[in-house]
C-alpha cells in the first residue's frame, strides 16, 4: 500500500506518471475537483506545466457535476484526491465529455481495483499510484489528510 504524505505529496508523486503520456494527449488541461482535487492538482499541473480548471461539483441532494468550460477536442486530465465511491470522478468525466473534451484521463493518487471498471467506462486512461484490492475511506491512505473548502478552492484557482 502506498501512503501519502499529504494531498500536495500525492500530487507531486503522480507528476512522473503523467508525465510519461502527457506528450500523446492533444491540448491537456487539468481539471481539479472542488474541493480536495485542488491540493493534488496544483503540483501535478505545475510540474507538466498546464493550466488547472474548476470541476465543480454540486454534492447537495441529487450530486451532479457543476458547469465546466468548454474542451472542445482537448484532452482533459481530471484530478481528485483519490477514488472512494467514484461518484465524483463518475459525474466530473461526463460532464467534461459533455463540455466535449476529446480523451479523458482520471489522474489519482488511489483508486481501488473495484472501481476501475466502472471509471474505465466513462475515462480513456486511468492512472493511479495505488490500486488497493477493496475501496476503504482515503483517509487511511494519507498521513496528513489536509483538506480544504470549497471557498478555498476557488481562492488557489484564482491566485494561480
Amino acid at each position: 500500500m502506498t501512503r501519502f504524505a499529504s494531498l500536495g505529496d500525492a500530487g507531486e508523486r503522480l507528476v512522473p506518471a503523467v508525465r510519461d503520456r502527457v506528450d500523446a494527449w492533444i491540448d491537456p488541461c487539468v481539471l481539479a475537483i472542488i474541493p480536495n482535487g485542488v491540493p493534488v492538482a496544483e503540483p501535478l499541473a505545475r510540474g507538466l506545466g498546464l493550466p488547472v480548471l474548476a470541476a465543480p461539483l454540486d454534492r447537495s441532494g441529487d450530486p451532479a457535476a457543476g458547469p465546466l468550460p468548454r474542451l472542445d477536442g482537448r484532452t482533459a486530465i481530471v484530478v481528485d484526491d483519490g477514488v472512494e465511491t467514484g461518484t465524483a470522478a463518475h459525474l466530473v468525466g461526463e460532464a467534461a465529455r459533455a463540455a466535449g473534451a476529446a480523451y479523458l484521463v482520471l489522474a489519482v493518487p488511489v483508486c481501488p481495483r473495484e472501481a476501475q471498471p466502472v471509471m474505465e467506462r466513462v475515462y480513456d486512461e486511468v492512472i493511479a499510484l495505488d490500486r488497493p484490492m477493496v475501496r476503504r475511506d482515503l483517509r487511511w491512505h494519507y498521513d496528513d489528510f489536509d483538506v480544504i473548502d470549497e471557498a478555498e478552492a476557488h481562492r488557489r484557482l484564482a491566485a494561480r
